[in-house]
């Protein structure tokens, strides 16, 4: 057992101070994917900075419709929340595919957002991983790479991102709120993940001394049909192979909002922005479902043994806009 210190955060601002001036500080939520890490040697944590007792675990509606998701609200809890189900199943079910029951109860919003890939060579300190030892390389390109990202990899790293919830939130036009020494700041759910280029070791734009502090649906996806649909390996407690989230309106014959994410593809939830684009205007048939989704998934990159990964994407998001589209 390597030594750590704990730290009990006693607010907001007081995390964050704690995180700026304690080299190797993480915050601690959950704690169902760090705690993991440390016990493989992967996280190497000098403080647990315990952040799972501030005033974030609450579901606020805001006044102009919005819906705001404190960072520490448990995962379960958010999944069965009345406003959630009713306004934004996406989100729900995307909640209830992952993990298992007893992880839901425990893991939090904040930290699904920032667990780490489940990729093998990630977790195995014999093993050669960019992403945990940058410059050592990427063992998983020649190796066993059966789960790894068929869009936006780079010769660095072809790990994919493992969370369901990110998946749907991305599709639902969400943002994630942030707070740090600087203050407060937001980003796009679509966007706070990144692709790994040439720095794999950096998954999010989280900055070291920030706190996620909550997540916020926004009025112009709420009420939507919405539908989120994973395929695994078995029934549960199983990362996705591919997963789609979508979210559709169609008004006067044709389709007024789009929006569309895959998971399990790529570094990041792969926001499909050009077949949302194609989707447009476009009357809500199977072939204008068929062509939108080809377009996107025409930049996918497979490798050896991970080719299976487009069709099985294709099906699953075509599937999805059809159920949203009533057909």
């Amino acid at each position: 057992m390597k030594p750590f210190a704990y730290v009990r955060a006693t607010g907001v601002e007081d995390a964050c101070a704690a995180l700026a001036s304690l080299p190797g500080a993480r915050p601690l939520g959950g704690g169902t994917n760090l705690v993991d890490l440390m016990k493989l040697g992967v996280e190497e944590a000098t403080t647990l900075v315990d952040v799972s007792r501030l005033p974030l675990d609450t579901v606020e509606e805001l006044p102009d419709g919005s819906l705001r998701v404190g960072a520490t609200v448990r995962n379960s809890d958010l999944a069965a929340h009345p406003a959630v189900r009713d306004r934004y199943p996406a989100l729900s079910q995307a909640l209830l595919a992952g993990a298992s029951g007893q992880l839901r109860n425990v893991a939090t919003t904040g930290g699904n957002l920032l667990q780490r890939t489940r990729c093998p060579y990630f977790q195995d300190l014999s093993k050669p991983c960019n992403k945990r030892a940058p410059g050592s390389g990427c063992g998983a390109r020649e190796g066993v790479h059966r789960d790894h990202a068929v869009l936006g990899h780079s010769e660095q790293c072809i790990a994919t991102h493992p969370s369901d919830m990110a998946v749907a939130l991305a599709a639902l036009d969400a943002r994630i709120e942030l707070y740090g020494p600087a203050g407060a700041r937001d980003v796009a759910a679509d966007e706070f993940h990144r692709l790994p280029g040439d720095h794999p070791e950096r998954d999010t734009e989280i900055r070291p001394d920030e706190l996620v502090t909550a997540v916020v649906l926004p009025p112009v996806t709420a009420g939507l049909p919405s539908l989120y649909r994973k395929a695994r390996d078995r029934a549960s407690y199983a990362f996705a192979l591919a997963s789609v989230a979508g979210v559709l309106r169609i008004a006067d014959g044709v389709v007024a909002h789009a929006g569309l994410a895959f998971g399990a593809l790529a570094h990041r939830p792969w926001r499909a922005r050009t077949a949302e684009r194609a989707l447009l205007g476009a009357a809500p048939t199977p072939a204008a479902f068929e062509h939108a989704v080809d377009l996107e998934l025409s930049a996918a990159r497979p490798l050896r043994d991970n080719a299976y990964k487009v069709p099985l994407a294709r099906g699953l998001a075509v599937d999805v806009l059809t159920r949203l589209a009533g057909m």
